[in-house]
């Protein structure tokens, strides 16, 4: 099965792109139209995260919504062969000397991201960093073997190691033992289990349940904190910028650094709400705001 799936993955990654998004034209009115896919929980989502905005302006982010998801499915399948050329043309990373320069200090880096854009092909970060500087992110094992196996694949192709959740806290000591100068990419907006959900912030008109181990690890292990912005210039082609994030996140208050990241990310959904991922239920353990009641 595994192999078969790695075939047809390989097979998809060599059609080109002007190819790729024909394809994805059909396929999203296929899964917009027909097969409906989590309509109800996107719809759900957005109006509850833009209360100010009318059907019409919901349903219009919701299709291009759609359009994005499918493009960033089929984009994330070329990363089984596109070269380091072609996707460092794709994927710009600016501002990328000024974390470099953080390495050179002798400090490692905490990459704050979102779901947001096409968070998988930023696995072509070790291209922009200084050499010798080890790139890791911290993923969460999915449920299928063959599927985790081959997006595993994907994601260090480009040289980037991943980590799974569960032993991040463990990997990031050795790292500190070995006095590695590294840069660990955390998607930090996944909702935690209820019985997890301690701390709340407010986030798209909701008091959010939200994950603060990122905030824990910068400030134990004295980490430079970063957030990662994305924009689509066009289809196919994306600009991440790194943000400093404080110049010392050692001396905020406990879970100050972690509602910056929120205020970061909210803005920038804001200004483009497509591009980020509306098919979960990522307010299931949240409160609206008492302001929207």
């Amino acid at each position: 099965m595994s192999s078969l799936l790695s075939f047809l993955l390989k097979c998809v990654s060599y059609i080109p792109f002007g190819v790729i998004y024909v394809i994805s034209d059909c396929l999203y009115y296929i899964l917009y139209y027909v097969v409906r896919y989590r309509r109800k929980v996107v719809r759900k989502n957005l109006t509850e995260s833009f209360p100010e905005k009318n059907m019409q302006e919901i349903k219009s982010i919701e299709k291009k919504f759609y359009s994005y998801f499918v493009d960033q499915i089929l984009e994330t399948c070329k990363l089984a062969t596109i070269s380091p050329e072609e996707i460092s043309r794709r994927m710009k990373f600016t501002n990328a000397e000024a974390v470099n320069a953080v390495f050179r200090s002798g400090k490692s880096v905490a990459l704050y991201m979102g779901h947001y854009g096409n968070w998988e092909w930023v696995s072509s970060i070790p291209l922009c960093l200084e050499k010798g500087v080890k790139s890791h992110q911290i993923y969460h094992k999915l449920s299928n073997a063959n599927v985790d196996k081959l997006m595993l694949a994907l994601r260090e192709r480009m040289g980037s190691k991943s980590v799974e959740m569960r032993n991040t806290a463990r990997y990031v000591n050795e790292q500190a033992a070995l006095r590695t100068i590294c840069l660990i990419g955390f998607i930090a907006d996944q909702s935690p289990k209820k019985r997890d959900a301690r701390y709340f912030l407010p986030f798209l008109h909701h008091q959010t349940p939200v994950l603060v181990g990122t905030e824990k690890l910068v400030k134990r292990y004295g980490y430079d904190a970063w957030f990662l912005e994305m924009k689509r210039i066009r289809r196919g082609y994306y600009e991440a910028t790194f943000v400093h994030m404080h110049e010392a996140p050692q001396s905020l208050p406990d879970y100050e650094l972690t509602a910056i990241y929120y205020r970061i990310l909210e803005q920038m959904i804001q200004a483009c709400p497509e591009l980020y991922l509306w098919t979960h239920k990522r307010f299931k353990h949240a409160k609206k705001l008492e302001s929207d009641c």
